[in-house]
């Protein structure tokens, strides 16, 4: 058991006597339909008078890129928004667990469902045999309310986790931002030493090893956010291999903070893309590096006014 202020809860739930309300799925990116899912569960449940709780998977298969939102990612904004409780189950567990069964024993008897929401292209149990009509059956013989919320559309495109990834790799992360009601995307991590090769060219860098099982992005230079501590910063940050100065073998996420001059090594730092700049590119020569950057921060200072 790991806190969610004391919510946060590894297979199993606490009986909870006033019973709860549950939105049922992973969650990952938690874009404008899933908030929709979640929001219609916390107002279910604020009305009825039962824990709302958001039930959510860790170790997903990596097939499609990584994850857009780590557990503790997604746990950070259920706590913006007030949700009672997470349930989070470990997908390895259940992989192969028929779809009557994960009714009977996981909504029923572990999370003690009295009302279950779901998104209308909810999938579960062994081989995502289970769907939205299966769930309604199921349940209704266990006396649980089941809710089926429609995914918002956009553009005539039903929102999803797979279309947030192909933003990402377009380099579109302010569309992104757009789809999940205004969170960019971020890498979250230690201050590590480089080769401090920035540092010798006038731009020091805030270095971050991409976490593992993370959705790795368009390589390039973005915008950026730098939140240290309490402190949001504008900053300049490239993704990716560094192949002027150093041609890494694994991406990294690197950033030069505007107007800011700390030692931060060793502090956790969150960096938000916020708009896509140009391609990752070997340039000739220190010099061409020098310029392009120098043209990335002014582009920074004029998006955000400086």
């Amino acid at each position: 058991m790991i806190g969610f202020t004391q919510r946060y809860t590894i297979d199993t739930l606490p009986v909870a006597r006033e019973g709860r309300a549950v939105a049922l799925g992973f969650f990952d990116g938690i874009h404008i339909g899933h908030l929709d899912v979640i929001r219609s569960m916390s107002r279910f449940a604020a009305k009825n008078g039962l824990k709302s709780c958001v039930q959510t998977f860790i170790n997903m298969p990596r097939n499609s890129g990584g994850e857009l939102t780590t557990i503790e990612e997604r746990l950070k904004i259920l706590t913006e928004l007030k949700i009672d409780e997470l349930l989070v189950l470990d997908y390895n567990d259940i992989r192969d667990t028929d779809p009557g069964i994960f009714c009977a024993e996981y909504i029923n008897m572990r999370m003690g469902a009295h009302a279950v929401f779901a998104g209308d292209d909810y999938r579960f149990g062994a081989n995502a045999a289970g769907d939205t009509d299966l769930l309604e059956r199921s349940l209704e013989a266990m006396n649980i309310d089941t809710f089926i919320c429609e995914i918002e559309e956009d553009g005539g495109r039903k929102i999803s986790s797979t279309w947030l990834k192909e933003l990402l790799s377009e380099g579109r992360p302010d569309r992104y931002a757009e789809l999940t009601s205004g969170r960019y995307f971020t890498y979250t991590g230690r201050v590590i030493k480089g080769k401090q090769m920035g540092s010798k060219m006038g731009f020091p860098t805030a270095n971050l090893a991409i976490p593992e099982g993370k959705f790795r992005v368009r390589r390039g230079v973005y915008i950026s956010h730098v939140t240290i501590g309490k402190d949001t910063y504008a900053g300049v940050t490239n993704i990716g291999l560094r192949p002027t100065l150093e041609d890494a073998t694994q991406d990294i996420c690197e950033t030069h903070i505007l107007d800011f001059d700390e030692d931060i090594y060793g502090a956790v730092i969150t960096v938000e893309l916020v708009k896509f700049l140009r391609n990752e590119t070997h340039f000739s020569s220190p010099e061409e590096l020098i310029e392009a950057v120098n043209n990335n921060k002014q582009d920074a200072r004029q998006y955000f006014g400086m």
